[in-house]
């Protein structure tokens, strides 16, 4: 369908974890994460020329209803794995995509955009 209209944006969502930093217990996640920035690059080549641009984006800890921090010091561990020392809310991860989805990032093809913080930078 984006063919046919003459373009468009498909963005993933990936993970940091696997791509800049390996996490213990986390190896069937990372793999089919980082599978996603794989196909991402292959599809980006494949139809670039239709004018479809394909991306992922790598957010890194974001306060939704399923990031389950049972305590505040669980919570507290979490945010100072980033650089920024807290989770992103909701609405700055959407921001994010809707950069990679918008004409703004129009010449932006066959990235992984990270939006995460820090944690993949951070080793506190």
């Amino acid at each position: 369908a984006m063919i046919n209209r003459g373009g468009g944006s498909l963005i993933f969502t990936s993970t940091f974890v696997g791509h800049t930093v390996g996490m213990p217990g986390m190896a069937s996640y990372a793999a089919s994460k980082a599978g996603l920035i794989g196909l991402t690059q292959v599809l980006a080549a494949e139809y670039g020329a239709s004018g479809v641009r394909v991306n992922a984006l790598l957010p890194g800890g974001t306060d939704t209803p399923s990031a389950t921090f049972k305590t505040p010091e669980s919570r507290a561990f979490v945010e100072n794995l980033h650089a920024l020392k807290r989770v992103a809310e909701p609405e700055e991860i959407a921001r994010s995509a809707l950069y990679l989805a918008s004409d703004a990032s129009s010449f932006t093809t066959g990235t992984a955009l990270l939006a995460d913080g820090g944690v993949s930078i951070n080793r506190t």
